[in-house]
């Protein structure tokens, strides 16, 4: 039952995704954008997401941005992960890692511009949520994603390589990490 629902919240955030960035005025990041952002993955978090919001009998389509605001910055996360300045992953998901396949330089912007689409998504004027919940929105996902959250997490990460850490300093950078 969970791999079910976890696989229909998958393709309902892709749906979602594809359509988003179809709309997208065409330019050379966005094919290595794409390649980022819908390259499998369980989609986790947006299940976590539509989970919760049926905690508060919210609709679908008022999460649905949220989804993919989430996605395009964990992907974004990936990216850079697997850059050589980082993890040097030279796979991810079963397939080449962006930078293997676009390049380096190509994988770092493409991975900055899902960063700020996340937050286009929210802001978008489409998406019909207040403009307080769009502001509220942003200032949680920026927390998440900046210095105290997911970059702040990965350059601990990388500061913890071949150094002995206490289980609380390892604990507290797996939290930012994984957002």
């Amino acid at each position: 039952m969970i791999k079910k629902r976890l696989a229909i919240n998958a393709k309902k955030t892709d749906r979602f995704l594809k359509l988003y960035l179809k709309n997208q005025k065409q330019t050379p990041l966005l094919k290595a954008m794409k390649y980022g952002v819908l390259s499998g993955g369980k989609k986790v978090r947006s299940s976590v997401i539509f989970s919760t919001g049926k905690l508060f009998n919210l609709e679908d389509k008022k999460l649905i941005n949220i989804c993919g605001a989430v996605e395009s910055i964990h992907s974004y996360s990936l990216i850079h992960d697997d850059l050589p300045c980082m993890d040097d992953d030279k796979i991810r998901r079963g397939k080449s890692s962006t930078h293997v396949k676009f390049g380096e330089a190509t994988a770092i912007l493409a991975g900055n511009s899902l960063l700020t689409l996340a937050f286009e998504m929210i802001t978008d004027k489409k998406y019909l949520v207040s403009d307080k919940n769009k502001v509220e929105l942003v200032k949680s996902l920026s927390l998440f994603s900046g210095h105290n959250g997911i970059a702040g997490g990965q350059e601990r990460d990388l500061s913890f390589e071949n150094k002995k850490k206490s289980l609380k300093e390892i604990v507290d950078m797996q939290k930012k990490e994984n957002g």
